[in-house]
């Protein structure tokens, strides 16, 4: 991801223009050629000489933010580990200590304490020395770098530029066109594995209108909002037609503009496609759920369930073994009160069957969450408890039966877990 001091923008009016590469042509290909040929050589150095190479390849003047960007980008590729035979703050203990006795004994000489430590762990003075600071970040080595082609650094740089835009954004509208109904699964689904808060419309035949909340409308959690905004446009990019709107706030002075992208502009996604992929805490809580409950199934096959006012994407169906019963789970991302209980609203107005919303204290970005929590609503801290999401959809099932609205039978208003 690209820093804010390497984003390149020009200001038409109210419009922010990013200074995309032209990825044809033959000096950035030649630059992007002579930047990959060093990264290439710099595994087994230092992250400190890793830098000290690329100033001295590219230099840091403010005419270079192109180069400094491809540098940047190539830098995410690179995997650091510290390199040290003893833990370093082992090391530090050992000869610190072995120096505070030399010198009250009989003065210090650092040769001396070097030699004594390694000694005792039996090794040699100068493994002893390198090891010291070798967890510092500068003294990192550099293990392995993920190499790549020049067209995908070249598409890397152009959509990096996008994405650090909309780190700053206060809103986002993206519509979409002429999909297939698996590609529109699948985007919806990757807006809930980064867990965005977005309102879904239809607005034409095979077309969607997406408002996304940006990053700096929210109270809190800003910086990993907008990071999860930004890894959302390659997905995005994945689709043939679309038009993107978004308001900024930019400068020092935080001025608003508007940043606009479409299909048109050429961008292309460097990412498989997340329809696929499951975050790892839902993964945790659908293996604990299958270990510890026994009278209802948790399928991960729940389709997008079209409703009157637009679409809904659960991430599970629970069934129940015995009578077959559903009930439809999604475990909220980032959310606002006022959002929880607006899609409680509609579901519970348009959608016939049973359902559960669980929303985690943790990912709550509002100033004050509240306590009056509605019916179907399940909160939990950390990972959500099946034996009391199996205990809520026994208690809305047989209220289902027995034709009337359920109080959840736990986590009720107040109640926190």
């Amino acid at each position: 991801m690209l820093t804010g001091k390497l984003v390149r923008v020009r200001h038409s009016r109210n419009k922010l223009l990013p200074v995309y590469l032209d990825t044809t042509d033959r000096d950035w290909r030649e630059t992007a050629t002579h930047l990959l040929e060093l990264f290439r050589t710099l595994p087994g150095r230092t992250r400190s000489e890793v830098e000290d190479e690329i100033r001295e390849t590219i230099g840091d003047n403010p005419t270079q933010l192109v180069h400094q960007g491809l540098a940047k980008l190539l830098e995410d590729r690179c995997e650091f580990e510290v390199d040290a035979a003893h833990e370093p703050d082992e090391l530090r203990e050992k000869v610190f200590l072995a120096a505070g006795r030399a010198r009250a004994a009989r003065g210090f000489d650092r040769g001396a304490v070097l030699e004594a430590v390694a000694a005792a762990l039996g090794t040699k003075p100068e493994i002893v020395d390198a090891g010291l600071f070798a967890d510092l970040k500068s003294e990192q080595r550099l293990v392995t770098f993920d190499d790549c082609t020049v067209d995908y650094l070249l598409n890397r740089y152009n959509t990096a530029l996008a994405q650090a835009i909309l780190l700053r954004s206060t809103g986002v509208t993206v519509q979409i066109f002429g999909e297939t109904t698996a590609r529109y699964r699948q985007l919806f689904r990757a807006i809930k594995f980064h867990r965005l808060i977005c309102d879904i419309q239809p607005s034409g035949p095979e077309a969607y209108t997406l408002r996304l909340d940006g990053p700096l409308s929210l109270f809190s959690s800003t910086q990993k909002y907008g990071m999860q905004l930004a890894l959302f446009l390659p997905a995005l990019l994945q689709c043939k037609r679309f038009d993107l709107s978004a308001t900024v706030r930019w400068g020092a002075d935080r001025k608003e503009k508007v940043f606009l992208l479409n299909d048109g502009d050429g961008l292309r996604s460097h990412t498989v496609d997340y329809g696929d992929y499951t975050p790892k805490d839902l993964v945790m809580f659908a293996d604990s759920f299958r270990k510890s409950v026994d009278d209802w199934e948790l399928s991960t096959e729940a389709d997008v369930v079209k409703l009157p006012s637009g679409f809904w994407t659960p991430d599970y169906n629970l069934i129940h073994k015995a009578t077959g019963h559903v009930v439809r789970l999604e475990i909220l991302g980032y959310w606002r009160k006022t959002d929880a209980e607006k899609l409680y609203r509609r579901l519970a107005s348009e959608h016939p069957d049973p359902f559960i919303l669980a929303v985690s204290e943790q990912f709550n970005i509002d100033e004050s969450p509240g306590e009056d929590w509605a019916t179907n609503i399940y909160r939990f801290k950390r990972t959500p408890l099946p034996a009391e999401i199996a205990k809520l959809a026994d208690a809305l099932v047989a209220g289902t039966r027995a034709g009337s609205k359920v109080k959840p039978a736990s986590d009720r208003p107040g109640k926190r877990r």
